[in-house]
C-alpha cells in the first residue's frame, strides 16, 4: 500500500469539529484521540464493548498503532491525511471520477455500501458519527455469531478466506490492546454492557490499514 499526504492543506473545519467540539471531554488537538473517545462514546451509547471498537478501528487505520480518523482507503490503497479537509477532498477528487470503492474514517465505512447513512462525504468522516454507524453495524453482527472475534470478521467482509484473515489481525490486535481503558466519556447516561467478554484466538501479524486481498475488496460491506 502507499501512504501519504497527496493534496495541499486547506483550513476548513469540517461538521466532525463541530460535534466532537459540543460534547465534552472531546480532543480536538489529537486525531488519533478523535477516534478513541468517538469509540468510547458509540461504546456507551450502543453496548458494544469499547476494547472491540477500539481493536478495530487500529486494525483498520491504525498509524504508529493509534487509530487515525483522516483515512482513506482507495480500493486497497491506503491513505492518511493530515485533516478531515484533505480527506473530504481525495474522496471527492475520487467520486468525481467515478470511484465508489471508498473506505472512510476511524471505522473505514465503505462508500459504496454505506454513503446512503450520511448527508454528505464530510458527515461520514465525522468520528463520532462514523463510529456510532460502526458499532451498530457490527453489534447487528454480533446478534448473529454471538462472538465479538466473529463480527468483527464478518464487518469485513462476508467471504470466508477475507473475513478470516482479518479475524486473526483483529485477535492479535484486540490482545495487544484489550487492557487499554476507554477514554473519559462525556456527560450521557451511560448503556449496561450485557455482551460476553471476548475470548481471543490465534495471533495475527502487526499492520495498518488492513486489506485482505491486493484486488481491493470494501472493508465492509462485502458480498
Amino acid at each position: 500500500m502507499a501512504f501519504g499526504n497527496r493534496y495541499p492543506t486547506f483550513g476548513v473545519l469540517f461538521a466532525s469539529s463541530y460535534l466532537l467540539a459540543t460534547l465534552p471531554g472531546y480532543s480536538l488537538g489529537d486525531p488519533a484521540a478523535l477516534c478513541r473517545e468517538a469509540a468510547a462514546h458509540a461504546a456507551a451509547k450502543t453496548g458494544v464493548p469499547y476494547d472491540v471498537l477500539i481493536a478495530i478501528a487500529t486494525v483498520e487505520t491504525g498509524r504508529n498503532n493509534q487509530p487515525w480518523p483522516w483515512t482513506v482507503n482507495f480500493a486497497g490503497e491506503g491513505h492518511w491525511y493530515d485533516s478531515a479537509a484533505d480527506a473530504a477532498l481525495s474522496v471527492q477528487q475520487a467520486l468525481s471520477t467515478g470511484a465508489t470503492n471508498i473506505d472512510i474514517g476511524c471505522f473505514q465505512l465503505n462508500y459504496r455500501w454505506h454513503a446512503r447513512a450520511f448527508t454528505s462525504v464530510e458527515d461520514m468522516l465525522d468520528p463520532a458519527r462514523n463510529a456510532i454507524y460502526a458499532a451498530e453495524f457490527l453489534s447487528r453482527h454480533y446478534a448473529n455469531t454471538g462472538d465479538w472475534a466473529l463480527a468483527a470478521a464478518a464487518y469485513h467482509s462476508g467471504t470466508p478466506e477475507y473475513a478470516r484473515a482479518y479475524q486473526s489481525k483483529f485477535e492479535e490486535t484486540y490482545d495487544r490492546l484489550g487492557a487499554l481503558p476507554a477514554p473519559a466519556e462525556p456527560s450521557v447516561e451511560k448503556r449496561r454492557n450485557g455482551f460476553p467478554l471476548l475470548v481471543a484466538g490465534a495471533a495475527g501479524q502487526n499492520g495498518s490499514l488492513f486489506s485482505s486481498t491486493s484486488g481491493g475488496r470494501p472493508l465492509i460491506g462485502t458480498p
